[in-house]
C-alpha cells in the first residue's frame, strides 16, 4: 500500500459518523457485549459534538479529508433512515454549503478559460454555491453577445467553476483508494466476492468526467435532447403515454456551449426550490406525496427508455420550478445501461411488484449475476445442486426480503436491515459485485432516501409500477415482438439482396487461397530442394577432404591403401 495515510483518513471518517451515532440499527443496544465494546474501543478519542454545532463541525471536520470523502457524506446525507435523520440533515451541509475559494481563484480560472471574461459574462455573483468540486456563480450575458447565437434567449446564466488543482487532489485520493482496494484483494480473500478493485476503476472513470466540464456540457444536452422528443401530455393518472418524462416533470439546463470550457461550464440558470426545502415546497402549493412519486417514475424512465441517467440525484442537485418540473442540475456523473441492463433492471422490478420471485431468480442467473460454484467453492451453500435447485433456493431467499416489504410504506422499512439482509444473500450465494451497476445501484438508493424524505408514506412499487409495466409492454410484449420481427425481415432480406455479390465474392476468395496454397506448396517445394542441394554439396565436400587427409596421412606413416578402398565403395 503506497500511501498509509491514506488508510488512517478512512478510518478516520468511519470513527467520525460512529462517534455520533451513525450506522447504529435501532436494537443495537441489545447487541452482543463484545459488538458494542469493539464500537466503544473503535471510537476513544473522536470528537463526539454536541447537537447544536454537530453539522457545521462534522462538515467542516470531513471537508478538510478530502473531496472523496465530501462525495460520501453527501450520499449518505439522503439517507437518514440508516445515519438517522438529525446526522443526514447535519451532512446535508456538504451538498452544496462548503466553504468557497477566492475570488482571486475565480478569475484567475475564468481568464484561463476564457480569455476576456467580459466578453462572455456581466455581473458575476458571488458564489451562491459550494460544493466539493467546483462552485456556482451566478451571471448575465454581455451587451455583446452573439445575437445569432442559440443561446440568446437565455437570459441569466449559471457559471460553474472548478476548484483550483481538484483534478490533482481527487486523483491522488482515488489512486489511494486503488491501492487499498489491491490490497484487500490481495491479503482479504473474502473481499474478492466484492471487486475492490474493479468498483475504485468505476469510480476513477467516472471522477474523471466530472472534472470535464465539457463531458457535463454534452450529458446536459443529450440529456436535454431526450426530454425533447418526448414532450407530451400526461393521462388522467399523471403518468404520460409512452414516455413518462418530458419538460413538464423533468428538465435540465441549457448549456451556453460558446463560454464552455474543460474548467468553466456555462449554462442556464433555472428558478427552482431546492427539493429539500420541504416547508418552502408547501407553502409555494406543490404536494410532497406527488413529487415523491414523479421523482421515482423520471429516474425509471431515464434509466429505462434512454439507458441515460443523472447518477448524483441527492437533494443538492435537485431543484423544483413554478410548475412543479424537477430540475437535474450538475451532471458531473452520468450513468449508462445497455439494452440486456435495462431488460434484466425492468423484469427483476417487475417481479418484485408482481410477488414473480421464480423469475427474479432466473433474471439473475441469466444475468450471471449469481455465481455457479466451482469446485473450489467448498463453503458454497449451492455446492452439489443442480441449476434448477439453485434457482428455487435463491428465490425462497428473495422472497424472505421481498414480502416483508411489499405492502408497507417507507416509514415502515428499516433500510439498515433491509440492507443488511440484502448483503447476507449476496454472500449466501457468492454474487460478485457487478461494478458496471454500481451508479445504477447507488442512484437508486439516492433516489429512493430522497423520495421517502418527501413521503414517508411512499410505497416504492406502487410508484414503479406504471413505468415498469409500460416499458416492458412496449419493449418485450407483441408489438415489440412485431418490430423484432419485421426488423430482422429486413435485415434477412437486404442480407438475400446482397447474395449473389457475397457468392461472387466468396468464389474469388476461394480462387485466391488456392491461389496462396499452390505458391506456398511451390516454396516448400524449392525450399526442400534448396536444402536437398546443400546437403549433397557439403557431403560431397566432406568426402573429398576425408580422402586427401586420408592420403596424406598414409603418406607419412605408411598406411596400407588398400584401407582406402573402403572408402570408395563406401
Amino acid at each position: 500500500m503506497n500511501n498509509p495515510k491514506q488508510l488512517w483518513r478512512l478510518t478516520k471518517m468511519l470513527r467520525l459518523l460512529l462517534a455520533q451515532d451513525a450506522f447504529l440499527p435501532p436494537d443495537f443496544s441489545h447487541a452482543a457485549w463484545h459488538i458494542r465494546t469493539a464500537r466503544r474501543l473503535f471510537i476513544l478519542g473522536a470528537p463526539r459534538f454536541s447537537t447544536t454545532t454537530r453539522g457545521r463541525d462534522l462538515a467542516s471536520r470531513i471537508a478538510a479529508l478530502g473531496p472523496s470523502y465530501i462525495k460520501l457524506g453527501q450520499f449518505l446525507a439522503t439517507r437518514g433512515d440508516i445515519i438517522g435523520e438529525a446526522l443526514a440533515q447535519d451532512l446535508a451541509q456538504l451538498q452544496d454549503r462548503l466553504p468557497p475559494f477566492s475570488d482571486a481563484e475565480v478569475a484567475r480560472a475564468l481568464e484561463d478559460a476564457l480569455g476576456t471574461p467580459q466578453d462572455y459574462l456581466a455581473n458575476i455573483s458571488a458564489p451562491i454555491a459550494a460544493a466539493s468540486i467546483a462552485q456556482v456563480h451566478q451571471a448575465f450575458p454581455p451587451k455583446t453577445a452573439q445575437k445569432n447565437a442559440p443561446e440568446t434567449a437565455v437570459k441569466k446564466y449559471a457559471v460553474k467553476i472548478l476548484r483550483p488543482h481538484i483534478e490533482r487532489i481527487l486523483m491522488a485520493e482515488l489512486a489511494s483508494f486503488m491501492s487499498v482496494a489491491r490490497f484487500c484483494e490481495k491479503f482479504v480473500p473474502r473481499t474478492r466476492r466484492l471487486r475492490p478493485v474493479a468498483i475504485v476503476a468505476t469510480i476513477q472513470h467516472s471522477m474523471a468526467q466530472e472534472v470535464d466540464l465539457r463531458m457535463e456540457a454534452a450529458a446536459l444536452s443529450e440529456m436535454a435532447s431526450n426530454i425533447a422528443q418526448n414532450n407530451t401530455a400526461p393521462d388522467s393518472n399523471g403518468v404520460y403515454a409512452n414516455k413518462d418524462v418530458n419538460a413538464s416533470t423533468f428538465r435540465v439546463p441549457q448549456v451556453i456551449w460558446h463560454a464552455s470550457r474543460r474548467r468553466v461550464l456555462v449554462m442556464e440558470w433555472i428558478d427552482g426550490i431546492p427539493i429539500a426545502a420541504h416547508a418552502q415546497l408547501t407553502a409555494d402549493g406543490h404536494d410532497l406525496k406527488v413529487l415523491a412519486t414523479r421523482l421515482i417514475r423520471v429516474f425509471l424512465t431515464l434509466a429505462l427508455r434512454d439507458g441515460f441517467f443523472h447518477a448524483d440525484m441527492h437533494q443538492g442537485n435537485l431543484l423544483v420550478a413554478k410548475d412543479g418540473a424537477l430540475v437535474g442540475i450538475d451532471l458531473g456523473i452520468t450513468g449508462r445501461l445497455d439494452a440486456d441492463s435495462r431488460r434484466f433492471l425492468a423484469e427483476i422490478l417487475y417481479g418484485f411488484i408482481e410477488r414473480d420471485y421464480k423469475r427474479i431468480a432466473q433474471v439473475h442467473f441469466e444475468a450471471g449475476y449469481v455465481s455457479q460454484p466451482t469446485s473450489d467453492d467448498k463453503d458454497s451453500p449451492n455446492m452439489g445442486h443442480d441449476n434448477s435447485n439453485q434457482i428455487e433456493e435463491f428465490a425462497q431467499a428473495l422472497r424472505a426480503i421481498g414480502e416483508p416489504i411489499r405492502d408497507r410504506n417507507a416509514a415502515d422499512i428499516s433500510m439498515a436491515h433491509l440492507l443488511a439482509q440484502l448483503f447476507e444473500v449476496t454472500a449466501q450465494f457468492n454474487m460478485p459485485t457487478q461494478p458496471q451497476l454500481l451508479l445504477l445501484q447507488k442512484t437508486m438508493v439516492n433516489v429512493e432516501g430522497v423520495a421517502r424524505a418527501l413521503d414517508p408514506q411512499l410505497n416504492f412499487w406502487e410508484a414503479s409500477a406504471p413505468v415498469v409495466e409500460k416499458w416492458l409492454k412496449a419493449e418485450l410484449g407483441a408489438p415489440a415482438t412485431l418490430r423484432m420481427v419485421a426488423d430482422t425481415a429486413k435485415q434477412t432480406l437486404a442480407r438475400l439482396r446482397h447474395l449473389p455479390q457475397n457468392l461472387d465474392k466468396l468464389e474469388r476468395s476461394a480462387e485466391a487461397l488456392h491461389m496462396l496454397a499452390q505458391d506456398a506448396h511451390r516454396r516448400q517445394q524449392h525450399r526442400q530442394q534448396q536444402a536437398r542441394s546443400y546437403f549433397f554439396g557439403v557431403s560431397r565436400r566432406f568426402i573429398v577432404w576425408f580422402i586427401i587427409i586420408a592420403a596424406v596421412i598414409g603418406l607419412f606413416y605408411g598406411v596400407d591403401f588398400s584401407a582406402i578402398n573402403y572408402i570408395f565403395l563406401w
